[in-house]
């Protein structure tokens, strides 16, 4: 039996972008596991439940758990997990704040199921027949998880000890982690494994950025053809840097694309009420149709700053069914 770290990774309710980082370890990939025993990895390995039951509790060193929690099977899982595991770092922003699978919390399960099983353009369903957790068939029951009416973080339901957020995080950020756990260099536990400074300050773009920025309008992405030396915000274009946590090494604004906030906030800020606040200090405008002439822009303003971070927000959770 190997003697080697026993690591696990798990994806809950995600795109999957985040078990991409492990594949873009590339070559590097072959010294994190000549270092540690990848034991259970469903998106490309073939383990059971039952074999994870059969670990002894806090046999695997860490588990790296993505996605937010969505339904009975990811908090099932997440749960067992927790209870093989020493540690237990959230992968991922979904799984730090909920990601954009919270944005869901907006409505609730009854309109969701409307819409994906009865209402869409696409659907054909003349009986309106809905997913049940329980149906019989041929004489055979089967069982589907729970579809939860609401998206939670992930230590809405485990405790997790560390935290790493972005959409998904960097290779870089993960063999660091990796990295710090082997020599056992891990920080304080419930420590974000990332800087905790705003993405305005390593931005190279920070630079351009007057002392005094006014705006009089709000100006989409798609209206202007922006410069992609200058400060986007300079530019009228909504950029979350300001309320952002570094550590991505800013690929989107070295793109020319703003940052949306996917690495969520530094320590004890709300990333949408910060980013609210920087935007409500540079808005030229005397009374209130002037401010809603110069947001008009701007049609989705939840999905523009909690866009990731809609679980652990200060908005919240439309509903909350535990």
């Amino acid at each position: 039996m190997s003697d080697k770290p026993k690591v696990a990774f798990y994806w809950c309710a995600s795109c999957g972008g985040c078990e991409e980082t492990v594949v873009d370890l590339e070559e590097k990939i072959l010294d994190v596991v000549k270092a540690i025993d990848i034991v259970f990895w469903p998106c490309a390995m073939d383990p059971k439940y039952s074999d994870l039951e059969a670990m002894d509790d806090g046999e695997i060193a860490i588990s790296f758990i993505n996605g937010a929690i969505r339904t009975s099977e990811q908090e099932h899982i997440s749960k067992l997990l927790r209870k093989k595991s020493g540690v237990v770092i959230a992968f991922g922003s979904c799984a730090v704040m909920g990601g954009i699978p919270a944005l869901a919390n907006l409505k609730n399960k009854k309109d969701i199921f409307k819409r994906s099983y009865r209402d869409s353009p696409t659907n054909v369903n003349p009986e309106g027949v809905l997913p049940q957790t329980e149906t019989d068939l041929d004489g055979c029951r089967l069982s589907l998880p729970e579809f939860y009416d609401t998206v939670y973080k992930l230590d809405d339901v485990i405790e997790v000890d560390y935290y790493m957020p972005g959409c998904p995080p960097t290779p870089a950020n993960l063999e660091t982690a990796v990295q710090a756990a082997l020599k056992g260099e891990l920080p304080e536990k419930g420590a974000v494994l990332l800087p905790d400074k705003s993405l305005c300050v390593s931005c190279d773009r920070n630079e351009t950025k007057p002392d005094d920025i006014t705006i009089s309008r709000i100006r989409r992405l798609t209206e202007v053809q922006a410069d992609p030396e200058e400060c986007f915000l300079a530019q009228g274009i909504i950029c979350m840097g300001p309320a952002t946590r570094d550590g991505c090494e800013y690929p989107c604004v070295k793109g020319n694309m703003p940052c949306t906030g996917c690495f969520g906030p530094v320590s004890d800020a709300d990333q949408g009420a910060r980013m609210i606040a920087s935007i409500g200090g540079i808005i030229d405008a005397d009374d209130e149709g002037e401010v809603r002439d110069a947001v008009s822009a701007m049609p989705d303003p939840a999905g523009t700053f909690y866009r990731y971070s809609l679980s652990s927000s200060l908005l919240g959770k439309k509903r909350e069914e535990r």
